[in-house]
């Protein structure tokens, strides 16, 4: 093979993210239009405490799980997230249908943004936004107007994107800001209004289940009120600082968006009495309260909180769906062109542009039939989490009996409960009957989805697989063999060549 070939080049993105923008990806990713939407559906089937109780133990799985992403980021700083992880995991097989399914998750929370903004101006402006009417889908009412707005933000966000990552981690950050300063001032003047919040918020619990199953019915979504948090993996090629602090980054995220959650549901319970009517009847209780307690200048300030929510959701998902297509394309599970990088700014155009071909036709199928799909590729998201602790697990060890591998039983046993929780997160999903299962719909745009994945992988079979466990590892993971390459090159241009040993029980070169 002729490596100075430049279709044999592993290209590389440059550094650019601090640790403030790391923090507001997986922070932003995390929190948004659920968080402010959902909290009365929340407390009408686990009460208020019940609900942030179930948040809570499931932020701290969240926590147990990231640990392994932690792991691994610092191992392997490189793009790719549960793809990569699957295959140091479990092989390229495995690694392909991990990559296939988290796109599609990714790539649909986009659209699902996209949508949420619409949503959120037809309670603003509902006169403008239901006119002309062009049809309906599973249900909903589709009209011109969200549609085109909707279409709109899809561009504006890839074009931020396409101008660089230090542009797009600065706003995710400044949007961050503005999200968390607009719940601190929500539940502050909601708090301070109310003569007896804590007497408001009673029955603590539903009445019609036990205080268990009003935890666990909340604690089975919990897994994805918190998806995003795994964007932080995909941008750790772009770090400029250690991969070291990932971690910590994650966990202060998740406890974060935890916090968010926590006084939403508050707010939406102690600012009036339990029985109280509020507003006008329709289904957004939170808006009530916030409308009915603080009037319109609360309305603005919930407004530009979830405006932020759903920005941050739109960049972090952007960011991350197009470094997972160029991550693919660098290991030859998709074509080259998703791994080209602009030479302006640095980023993986191609990718970015490809999400916004996928997600510009979405406005007009209708949030319900969207909804199917979102909620479908929740099981790609939990398939990242197995893989990723099944890989920390692999590249631990329990004692130093364990040549060539990190000695750290307690991030190994971490990893090992990580891989049980994502486990019984699948099973949550595909068991009908369970708190979590799947709709109908949703199984059966699964199972077509898997179809065409493996058609796809038929096609690209030959070419993914023509590369050897060394070249695929030079490719997915940058991994050298006689010794480091200069990290500030953009592309390297040669792969050592000399025979290596292996780690065992990783099939890594030592």
């Amino acid at each position: 093979m002729d490596h100075t070939d430049t279709n044999q080049q592993r290209r590389k993105l440059t550094k650019t993210l601090k640790p403030s923008w790391v923090f507001a990806i997986a922070l932003g990713s995390s929190v948004g239009w659920g968080a402010f939407i959902l909290p009365g559906d929340w407390i009408g089937q686990s009460g208020p405490l019940g609900a942030i109780i179930g948040l809570l133990i499931g932020a701290i799985v969240m926590m147990v799980i990231a640990s392994s992403y932690g792991v691994m980021i610092k191992k392997f700083p490189v793009s790719g997230g549960g793809f990569t992880y699957a295959f140091i995991g479990a092989g390229k097989i495995w690694a392909f249908i991990c990559g296939w399914f988290l796109s599609l998750g990714y790539i649909s929370i986009v659209a699902l943004n996209a949508s949420a903004f619409s949503l959120l101006l037809k309670f603003l402006a509902p006169g403008f936004m239901k006119q002309f009417y062009l049809y309906s889908v599973a249900g909903w009412d589709v009209y011109l107007p969200e549609v085109i707005i909707s279409s709109i933000i899809i561009l504006l966000f890839a074009l931020i994107n396409s101008t660089g990552t230090s542009i797009s981690g600065r706003i995710q950050f400044y949007f961050s800001v503005l999200l968390v300063a607009g719940v601190v001032l929500l539940g502050a003047f909601t708090f301070g209004v109310t003569e007896s919040p804590f007497e408001n918020m009673k029955p603590l619990f539903s009445g019609n289940q036990t205080i268990l199953t009003s935890i666990l019915v909340i604690l089975a979504i919990a897994p994805w009120a918190y998806v995003g948090f795994d964007n932080v993996p995909q941008a750790a090629e772009e770090f400029n600082f250690s991969p070291r602090k990932a971690t910590m980054l994650i966990v202060a995220s998740l406890f974060t968006s935890f916090l968010i959650y926590a006084v939403m549901i508050g707010l939406t319970a102690w600012t009036f009495p339990t029985g109280t009517n509020v507003g006008d009847g329709s289904l957004w209780l939170t808006g009530e309260v916030v409308n009915s307690a603080l009037g319109f200048g609360g309305l603005i300030v919930m407004a530009v909180a979830i405006m932020m929510g759903i920005f941050t959701g739109l960049n972090g998902f952007y960011m991350s769906s197009s470094r997972l297509l160029f991550s693919m394309a660098r290991a030859r599970a998709l074509p080259d062109m998703f791994r080209t990088i602009s030479k302006k700014s640095q980023t993986p155009v191609w990718g970015i542009w490809f999400v916004t071909l996928i997600t510009l036709p979405t406005p007009w199928f209708g949030r319900q039939a969207l909804s199917w799909i979102v909620d479908m590729s929740s099981t790609g998201v939990s398939v990242a989490y197995l893989f990723t602790c099944l890989a920390a697990y692999k590249v631990l060890a329990w004692g130093a009996e364990e040549a060539n591998r990190e000695i750290a039983p307690v991030k190994k046993a971490l990893a090992l409960i990580g891989m049980i929780a994502s486990a019984a997160f699948l099973l949550l999903l595909l068991i009908p009957m369970s708190p979590a299962s799947l709709t109908t719909p949703s199984y059966v745009l699964l199972i077509c989805w898997g179809v065409l994945g493996g058609i796809f992988y038929s096609v690209i079979r030959k070419r993914y697989n023509s590369l050897t466990q060394e070249e695929t590892e030079y490719y997915m993971l940058g991994k050298t063999i006689e010794s480091e390459v200069d990290t500030t090159l953009e592309v390297e241009t040669e792969r050592p060549k000399r025979k290596t040993t292996e780690t065992p029980g990783t099939g890594l070169p030592t």
